[in-house]
């Protein structure tokens, strides 16, 4: 699938020496969501408005759907829909009008056909004639999407959009997003929820430190860092390892009552056959067992880990 977002040795630099960015190399395929993970302060919302040229970079290159940022800003700006962490609205301003402004301001023709069909998608056509400060905060911010795709984009960046709201609201959102794509919306999101990348994204990018560390399919990821561990219930609690059980990666378990077996998923064997043997031929009577794949979070935190080592 061709990249829609091409981001080339891109670099942000203050006058204090800060960087912000440090070479960032980033391709985006038409159609994906993205989801752009890093911690507080790792440059995910510098990389956001250096692309949508709220920012400019040091040094690098960005082109979107061919067109450079910096000499066919214009061209490359129309193809691209903010949605900021901020709600930033006018208060007293109706939901339809403010909508329909955001349209103008990109110089795109009238078309209330068009609005009526972004705020439909969004359930807000029943709020049309609201003003903004009535409504919910899970509202206003279905308001900033639909400004942001009022000029119609072909990408569409979402920074912390679920950011103080509701398990519900949160999810109602996540169905959102996942309309979009099937309208062909390019998404990039940035989220501290980790289940929320896990849910609706096709692509993982991590971010530390003004550095990418990486950028793989999401299924691939889980796939390639997950790992599962086996716990293993026992009839009758423990204080250490048995000695005849010495050559397995193994641990005990919080309530002593268990031992924790963890093991390489890609492994061409587990070794579970064996370990379950050999905890039988050491005496101890097996209770019950229950395995867990490494979530998403984890192999975040264990890169983000890494990284600041």
């Amino acid at each position: 699938m061709a990249s829609i977002l091409s981001v080339k040795n891109l670099k942000k630099s203050y006058d204090s020496g800060f960087q912000a960015l440090k070479g960032v190399n980033l391709e985006i395929e038409e159609g994906e969501i993205l989801a752009l993970l890093g911690p507080n302060g790792a440059g995910k919302t510098t990389l956001i408005s250096t692309i949508c040229g709220i920012s400019n970079p040091s040094e690098g290159s960005v082109s979107v759907g061919g067109h450079d940022i910096a000499r066919d800003y214009r061209a490359a700006r129309s193809l691209i829909g903010l949605v900021p962490q901020e709600i930033t609205l006018e208060p007293f301003e109706k939901v339809i009008s403010t909508v329909s402004f955001s349209r103008g301001l990109f110089g795109k023709k009238r078309d209330d056909a068009f609005v009526e069909t972004i705020l439909r998608q969004l359930s807000l056509w029943d709020k049309r004639n609201s003003r903004t400060r009535e409504l919910s905060g899970g509202m206003r911010r279905r308001v900033l999407i639909a400004k942001a795709l009022a000029h119609e984009p072909r990408i569409l960046f979402l920074d912390e959009p679920t950011a103080g709201v509701d398990v519900e609201l949160r999810k109602d959102m996540w169905d959102v997003v996942a309309e979009l794509k099937k309208n062909g919306v390019t998404i990039i999101l940035t989220t501290h929820y980790i289940e929320e990348a896990e849910a609706i994204a096709d692509r993982i990018a991590v971010i530390n430190k003004g550095e990418i560390l990486l950028v793989e399919g999401k299924d691939d990821l889980m796939t390639r860092m997950g790992q599962k561990t086996l716990a293993v219930e026992l009839h009758d609690p423990i204080d250490t390892v048995p000695e005849a059980l010495s050559a397995y990666n193994l641990g005990i378990g919080a309530d002593g009552q268990s031992l924790i077996y963890t093991y390489d998923t890609r492994a061409e064997r587990t070794g579970i056959t064996a370990l379950l043997s050999d905890i039988a031929a050491s005496g101890l009577a097996l209770k019950d067992l229950q395995t867990q794949q490494s979530s998403l979070e984890d192999i975040f935190v264990g890169l983000v880990k890494e990284n600041a080592a």
